[in-house]
């Protein structure tokens, strides 16, 4: 079988993938739950491949993502529940319904309009899915974020929803207050040498710091990222550094460390 550029023969690939006959072992075996894991993972490595900023990168991840959801409708049209072209439909017909602004009558709207526009017609889409299966529509002003979201995510949404209907803070000012208030708590805790309370002390620290991050309109999870590439970067600088001393870092002291931390920190400022 052939590579090529249609998407027809990446669905007949994976068909031949997951055939209990002739197919690969460890695809056929393969279920929703077991692959979940794997999509999540690939769709941080799109995330990844744009910090990176690599072209052939992001292409190359691009593709594992989309296998993520042919590979998932593969398994949804063997048990009969729905196939790929069912899926492009359900987007494309969602697109359409949520962009009036573009394929319908609604014009001339600025981007908070139409992000407005977007939640309501995504919460009338819920309200309608609801009653197609009997089911109450979720209420409450945080309904509908979901559990499995990443935790900084999902902070992020929370704070959102409870922004909508006024339980907001009025500046970032206000919200750095609140970050100190945080950290004198868990100076406190430290204190009481109780692992619970810390944690959870700890746990209302990050809450507030996704929520300085939303002051500011800054996205926590990239925000973590970066610093994540910050941190390798510079502690790499401190391996080197040692490393042209004949040493590791478990051979140096702090201070030294230190050192060569404020060092990478001064390089990375010249450069910038």
């Amino acid at each position: 079988m052939q590579p090529s550029r249609d998407i027809r023969r990446l669905i007949d690939i994976m068909a031949a993938l997951r055939d209990p006959e002739s197919g690969c072992p460890w695809d056929v075996e393969q279920t929703f739950a077991s692959i979940a894991p794997y999509t999540i993972e690939e769709a941080y490595e799109v995330a990844d491949a744009i910090e990176r900023g690599g072209a052939d990168e992001l292409r190359e991840e691009l593709g594992d993502l989309l296998l993520q959801v042919v590979f998932h409708a593969r398994m949804a049209e063997e048990v009969g529940l729905f196939d790929f072209g069912d899926v492009v439909e359900a987007i494309t017909t969602k697109l359409v319904r949520r962009h009036p602004h573009v394929f319908g009558e609604a014009r001339g709207m600025d981007a908070e309009a139409v992000k407005a526009l977007w939640g309501r017609i995504k919460d009338e889409e819920k309200r309608e899915r609801a009653e197609a299966i009997g089911q109450s529509t979720p209420q409450g002003a945080l309904a509908g974020v979901p559990v499995a979201l990443p935790a900084l995510t999902r902070a992020l949404k929370l704070q959102e929803k409870a922004g909508k209907v006024g339980f907001d803070w009025n500046d970032a000012r206000a919200v750095v207050a609140k970050l100190r208030e945080e950290i004198t708590e868990v100076e406190a805790e430290l204190d009481e040498s109780s692992p619970d309370a810390l944690a959870a002390e700890i746990g209302d620290l990050l809450f507030a710091a996704v929520n300085l991050a939303r002051h500011v309109k800054a996205d926590p999870e990239a925000a973590l990222r970066s610093a994540n590439a910050k941190f390798e970067r510079r502690f790499a600088h401190i391996e080197g550094r040692l490393g042209e001393r004949g040493r590791k870092p478990e051979s140096a002291d702090l201070d030294e460390m230190e050192a060569l931390w404020t060092e990478a920190k001064a390089r990375e400022r010249k450069a910038g």
